[in-house]
This record gives C-alpha cells, sequence and structure tokens, in this order.
C-alpha cells in the first residue's frame, strides 16, 4: 500500500528531473542557435568588408557599425523566437485538440522567450560586430 503523500513526493522528485532535463536541452538549444547567429554575423562581415570600409571611409564610426551588426543579429535572434513561439503555441493547441489535454501559454512565458532571444543576439553578435567595427577603412576597401 502506498499513502498519498508517498504518491505527492514521487510525482513531485520526477516533475523536478524533467525540468531540469528540459531547462538542459533549452540550454544546449540557446549554445547551438547562438553559434548558429555568430556564423551567420561572421559571414555576413566577410562578405560586406567592402562595404563597411566605404562607410567608414565616409565618415561612419566604429560604433556605427557596431551597432549596425548588433542589431542585425538581435533580428536575426528575434524572428528566429517569433517562429519559435507561433509554433509552441500551435504544438500547445494541437496538444489540446487531439489529446484533450488542457493546455495554457502564459503572457510571461513569451515576453521572457522574447527576452532571452535578444540576449543571445547581442551576446553571440557582439564579437562579430566588434571586428567589423575594428577594421581598418583602406585595408577593407582593399579586400576581395
Amino acid at each position: 500500500m502506498r499513502t498519498q503523500a508517498e504518491l505527492i513526493n514521487t510525482f513531485s522528485s520526477t516533475s523536478q528531473l524533467l525540468t531540469v532535463l528540459l531547462a538542459a536541452i533549452a540550454g544546449i538549444s540557446l549554445v547551438v542557435g547562438g553559434i548558429g547567429i555568430m556564423n551567420i554575423m561572421y559571414v555576413s562581415v566577410t562578405e560586406r568588408t567592402k562595404e563597411i570600409g566605404l562607410r567608414m571611409s565616409i565618415g561612419a564610426r566604429g560604433i556605427d557599425i557596431l551597432m549596425q551588426f548588433l542589431i542585425e543579429a538581435i533580428v536575426i535572434s528575434i524572428t528566429g523566437g517569433i517562429i519559435g513561439v507561433l509554433l509552441g503555441i500551435g504544438a500547445s493547441q494541437l496538444i489540446t485538440v487531439l489529446l484533450s489535454w488542457p493546455t495554457l501559454v502564459s503572457k510571461g512565458s513569451i515576453i521572457l522567450s522574447f527576452v532571452v532571444c535578444a540576449v543571445t543576439g547581442v551576446f553571440f553578435g557582439y564579437y562579430p560586430a566588434l571586428k567589423a567595427s575594428k577594421l581598418d577603412p583602406i585595408e577593407a576597401l582593399r579586400y576581395e
């Protein structure tokens, strides 16, 4: 015989384990996505080296170039966040319809996901943006 307290305790420990497992998977996904953003930004900086050199030679400051590429990284990550939120809401609705399980997507979780997306974009986009802002205009214009 098991008591209600034992069942609640077992369920609680199982729930905590699943929460930790889900958080670990989410963390790995964020790092992989961030590395993808960093690679995209490196390719963007490399392909647009002449453009960066031209902008710097006509007066753009390093901070202008830095902000341009940081905003681009944030837009890429927020776009991914929008797609993720839409897929999550759709999956939640699908589970509710097909399995008759009640699901709830809170506004707080959506806001948190966009904040995490923005922070990921800034964190992983900063180094390529900094690299772009430090280019020498003369060398950038000579780049082939």
